[in-house]
């Protein structure tokens, strides 16, 4: 084997500084990408194209003549069906990269002070809800705008309580069909038709409000929380992935986790430069 080429990547430590930043930028990226495409039918298709990638090195290696045009015409193929059958999850791949959630950002989510009481009537109300196996939808929208969907629900525009919640679901009652949806901590609408998921992989005693649940965390970067009104269990659609939560305290935890920004110490300095500030002014008044 050729070994060359290593004296040219490692003839001084300047290079050796470059070629270091540049696996790491590209080790980060692939590792951003996986967790984009965790839980989705393009991680199935990764691993297919890994090996067919295997493959092709194989057979570029073995010298097999027709093997090889095989896999070009494949490559072919893939190219111009790829874009078609994963239009969902390519969508939501450009969507994080346009608002910037490829990288770690925290600048959109909520604030404790705000929205704090919001989980905490969710969790109350969810916990009903299981308790009492009754179904339920409630979808917690962030930046990507999702009104073709909230079109067809019901004006609510109500603070966020586990009361409202739980009547909204009540069975044989106008609003407990579709999806109730929280934008910026209050109740915009209810009774929401949700795009379904058409993932081949998801289980085929997943119902309709879970494929629902899925369905617009696929096309959003919005969050599901999900009652099973057969079993009562308690499920989180997020980034094209359903997550089962053990009970209502793991659900607080979860969206505690996914909205809440927790204080930071340049805010906490400010607070204590701004209280400090009014002390000394407060000092020196007569």
């Amino acid at each position: 084997m050729d070994l060359s080429f290593l004296s040219g990547v490692f003839a001084s430590p300047w290079d050796i500084f470059r070629s270091l930043v540049d696996i790491t930028i590209v080790s980060y990226l692939f590792y951003r990408l996986l967790g984009l495409i965790r839980g989705t039918r393009a991680e199935q298709l990764l691993k297919g194209l890994v090996l067919l990638l295997a493959f092709s090195a194989i057979a570029s290696f073995l010298k097999l003549t027709m093997v090889n045009w095989l896999v070009e015409k494949l490559w072919i193929l893939f190219a111009i069906v790829l874009p078609i059958v994963f239009q969902p999850e390519l969508r939501r791949l450009l969507e994080q990269l346009g608002r910037g959630h490829f990288f770690p950002n925290h600048d959109t989510e909520w604030e404790v002070d705000e929205y704090e009481v919001v989980i905490e009537q969710i969790a109350d109300a969810i916990s009903t809800l299981s308790r009492t196996k009754v179904g339920a939808l409630i979808i917690l929208t962030r930046e990507t705008d999702i009104s073709e969907y909230m079109d067809s629900g019901v004006e609510m525009d109500s603070m966020v309580s586990a009361g409202l919640l739980i009547n909204i679901f009540v069975p044989n009652t106008p609003l407990h069909d579709g999806a109730v949806i929280i934008k910026e901590g209050r109740i915009s609408k209810a009774a929401c038709f949700l795009p379904l998921s058409d993932n081949p992989y998801l289980d085929k005693r997943v119902g309709t409000r879970h494929r629902a649940g899925l369905g617009i965390a696929e096309v959003s970067d919005a969050v599901a929380v999900i009652v099973s009104e057969e079993t009562g269990n308690i499920s989180i659609a997020r980034e094209g992935s359903l997550i089962k939560c053990s009970d209502a305290q793991n659900l607080k935890d979860a969206l505690t986790k996914e909205f809440v920004v927790q204080e930071k110490w340049g805010d906490i300095f400010r607070r204590r430069w701004s209280a400090d500030g009014e002390d000394s002014d407060q000092n020196r008044r007569p």
